[in-house]
Order: structure tokens, then sequence, then C-alpha cells
């Protein structure tokens, strides 16, 4: 079996895409990990590909990627980002006040130093107050409340997040069938890992909230008599349920990530946690596409020798498996992956500010700019295996 090629691209090519190229893929398929704070990056790359004309038919997230997913979906495309940038704001308004009037960074803020100062007492305040529109600490704490109750089982409520979903999501437009949308779950008493699907489901808040329900955080969410997780206890990315377990098309995956797998040898404890962080919730979304290759040369060969079968071999029953296993379809994935910087660490992930809002917000869209100046992003693979990945660095 072949080893398919990986393409390295190196930012600042100034080559354009065509956004006619989209017409290549039956599905453009938004891929969305979980990451807290670091979401407003998923928001940048989605003005971006927004404004080169590329609208995804799928939508999967798992946490915070659920939650941007779901105004995504839940909303026209000239709304969408509107909508995002109204979330994002919401939640960071507690900790606006390092810019001027011309909205721009105070000197005293650009170094390292201060940059981390700011980063932790943004990060303690939220823990000790919440987000707004989003989380408030639980009030009396959990451990006064009686065993055995939810209260009893998180430091927040999320009542807030339900009412800003309420306000910026349609559910109507969510659910008649303009845009798939999936929320990454998992299930509290079977361990297991579930999908709410707008193919299989009406889906409303409850699904969004569930999905994003991290403990011992926030707490469990009740659907149909079954409580659910954040999906990220298993899998923090939805990679797998739309290439392995969605419908066989030729596909233009945007696989976002928050977090990245690779990273420098930590120096002290507190970079010990970090990168331990790093690595739980990156998910292997490259081992995953590994897989995801391996599988896709094998159905492709599959479909080659096919055609070539006998028609009294071509006709068994042995057959009319590998028939339905192999097919000519073509993915290309591309890969956008949330560089952290020096000054952020442990806490990245639940710092609110509105100062690191922007910066992840600018950091996602000029990624999928760069991403985007690549003719061949867009371009059906025509190599024998069909899947080209792109991983811009």
């Amino acid at each position: 079996m072949a080893a398919q090629r990986s393409s390295l691209k190196q930012a600042g090519s100034t080559t354009g895409a065509s956004s006619t190229n989209r017409n290549s893929f039956e599905c453009i398929a938004l891929l969305l990990q979980g990451g807290g704070a670091l979401g407003a990056y998923q928001g940048g790359v989605y003005q971006a590909l927004a404004e080169a004309d590329l609208h995804p038919n799928w939508v999967a997230g798992i946490s915070i990627g659920a939650i941007n997913s779901a105004i995504i979906a839940g909303n026209p495309p000239e709304h969408r980002v509107a909508r995002l940038r109204a979330f994002w704001e919401q939640i960071t308004a507690r900790w606006n006040w390092p810019w001027n009037r011309e909205g721009l960074l105070s000197p005293l803020l650009t170094g390292e130093a201060p940059r981390t100062a700011l980063n932790q007492a943004s990060a303690t305040t939220a823990l000790f107050q919440g987000a707004p529109g989003f989380f408030t600490p639980r009030m009396p704490a959990p451990t006064l409340f009686p065993e055995g109750s939810i209260e009893a089982t998180s430091w927040y409520e999320t009542g807030q997040l339900r009412a800003t979903l309420e306000r910026l999501v349609d559910f109507d437009y969510l659910n008649d069938g303009r845009m798939r949308a999936s929320f990454g779950t998992v299930n509290v008493h079977t361990g297991n890992f579930v999908y709410f699907d707008t193919e299989t489901h009406v889906l409303g808040p409850d699904h969004i909230l569930a999905s994003g329900a991290l403990p011992p955080g926030f707490p469990a969410i009740e659907i149909e008599g079954e409580r659910y997780w954040d999906g990220g206890l298993v899998s923090n990315t939805p990679l797998q349920w739309v290439l392995q377990y969605g419908p066989r098309q030729d596909t233009l995956a945007f696989q976002v990530d928050l977090w990245s797998a690779r990273g420098e040898f930590p120096r002290n404890l507190a970079e010990v946690a970090t990168r331990q962080k790093e690595i739980s919730y990156s998910s292997r979304t490259r081992n995953q596409t590994d897989i995801f290759k391996r599988t896709q040369t094998v159905r492709h060969a599959v479909a080659a020798i096919m055609q070539h079968l006998p028609s009294e071999l071509r006709d068994s029953p042995e057959a009319k498996l590998f028939r339905e296993f192999g097919d000519h379809k073509a993915y290309s994935i591309v890969h956008l992956i949330y560089r952290t910087r020096n000054y952020e660490g442990y806490s990245k992930d639940f710092e609110f500010s509105r100062l690191s809002m922007e910066e992840h917000w600018r950091s996602g869209y000029h990624d999928t700019v760069r991403a985007l100046r690549h003719p061949e992003t867009l371009a059906r693979p025509t190599n024998p295996e069909g899947i080209e990945i792109f991983d811009f660095a």
C-alpha cells in the first residue's frame, strides 16, 4: 500500500485560489474542535471562508465548536459572521479595557510579561465570575446541594448560554435541511460517544449545551431521559464522524484544531500542565487522518480491481461486499491549527479577555486567507488514492 502524500504549504504565497473550484466537491465540511476561549479562532476561519464564497453544507462541532457550528447553521449566510461576532463580543465584554479610542492595543501591554499577567488576571476573573452570556458560578457552591441533585455535580451553571443561543440561533432555520449540523456528546451512563445530527434529530439548545457540558465545570444535560457531557471526553474532533461515518461523497473538509499535537518539551510544572492539556485535547487528529488515508487508498484499490473481475466473480456475494466498500470518491482535507503564543499558558481555554479574543479571531482569519491562496486546496484530488492532506504552517 503506497503512503499518501501530505502537502506542507508555507504561508505567504501570492497565488490566488479560485472559489469556483468548490464545485468539484459534493460536500464542503467545516469541522470544529473544542477549546473554550480559543474558539474565537474558528470565527475568524469562518469569516475568511465566507468572504471567499465557500459556504459549508455540513458543520460538525464539539464543545465550543458546537456553539460556533450552531450559530453558523442557524443563520442565513449574510448574518453568520455578525452573529458569531455578537457571541464572542458578549462573552468577552468584561475585559475590553486594554484598547484605546482608535481600537489599538495599549503600548503598556505589548511585552510578554504584561500580557502573561493580563491573561492570568482575566482567567482568574472567569473562574470567580464566569463569562457574560455563557456561564456563571453556582451559588451556593455545589457541595452545599443535596447529593444526587444536578446542582451538586458542577461548579457553574449555563442558563445564560441557553438564553444566548435562543437569541443568536434560529433553530427552525437550523433544522430545515439547508445545512447539515452535527454535535458530539458522550452519554454519562454508557460512556458512549453520541452525535446529535439534523439528519436524525430535531436539534435545540439542549443538544448544544450537552456538547459543551465539560465536567466538573458544567452540569450534564438531560435529553430524552439520558444525560450527556462534553463530547471532548471521548474525542475532541468530529473528523471521524464526518469522514468515516458520514455518506461517501467528494468532500472538501476544513479541519480547524484549537490544540496543536506538536509542541516543545516543557521546562517547568506549569508548562507540563499546559502540554498535557494540549496533547489530551488535540485528539490525535493527525492519527485519525492517517487512518482515513489508508482506508481511502484501499477503497480506491478495491474499486479498481472490481472493474477487472470477470462477470462470474463480479456477481458473487463476496464481490458484492467488496463493491459496497470500494469507490472512487475524493477527499481534500485542509488542516488549520491555532498556534499558541508564548504568553498563553494552562488557562488559555478559559481566558475570556476581549484582547485575546481579537487575537484568536485574527489568527484564524489570516491563516485561512493564506491557505486559500493555494489553488490546489480547492481542487479535487486526481491522484490514484483520491485524497490530499494540506497542513499549513
